[in-house]
């Protein structure tokens, strides 16, 4: 059994037990829109405005584009890019490591063998943590059984 295949208690095959438990899903892209503000870029991704204008201070999302006013225009490219930044925040890669390979990127194709690197070392991080997780899950499995008999 995998992680995704275990329900949480008092979940049935009809849906999730507690549909608040998930962040929303982001709002799509409009068909043929390649400038969006902030405000739009904010609904596509689901960040949040201050973690964008953060990005680009760190230098993770340096190339953002701007209006004659000064505005934030971002790309269908931004958003893409920030959708795999939300990936990489998610298997715990630590921010430096995130800005080092955007460093990487910008860099070009000669650094492909040390952005290779970089994700592989988080890929095992996270296979550590997928087998923590399934140890932990076995745990609470017992627990939740051992209750369920006494009840």
């Amino acid at each position: 059994m995998t992680v995704t295949q275990t329900m949480p208690a008092g979940a049935t095959a009809a849906g999730p037990a507690d549909r608040c438990s998930a962040p929303p899903p982001p709002h799509p892209r409009p068909d043929g829109q390649d400038h969006y503000t902030i405000s739009e870029a904010v609904a596509c991704t689901g960040l949040t405005a201050h973690t964008l204008r953060w990005y680009e201070r760190i230098g993770l999302m340096p190339h953002v584009d701007r209006s004659h006013t000064g505005q934030r225009r971002y790309r269908n490219r931004d958003l893409d890019w920030l959708e795999f930044v939300n990936k990489l925040r998610l298997t715990g890669m630590p921010v430096a490591d995130m800005v080092r390979y955007a460093e990487l990127v910008r860099e070009g194709e000669s650094t492909y063998g040390e952005r290779r690197e970089l994700l592989e070392s988080t890929r095992r991080d996270v296979l550590t943590r997928i087998a923590e997780l399934h140890d932990t899950l076995a745990v609470l499995d017992r627990k939740i059984g051992f209750y369920a008999a006494g009840a």
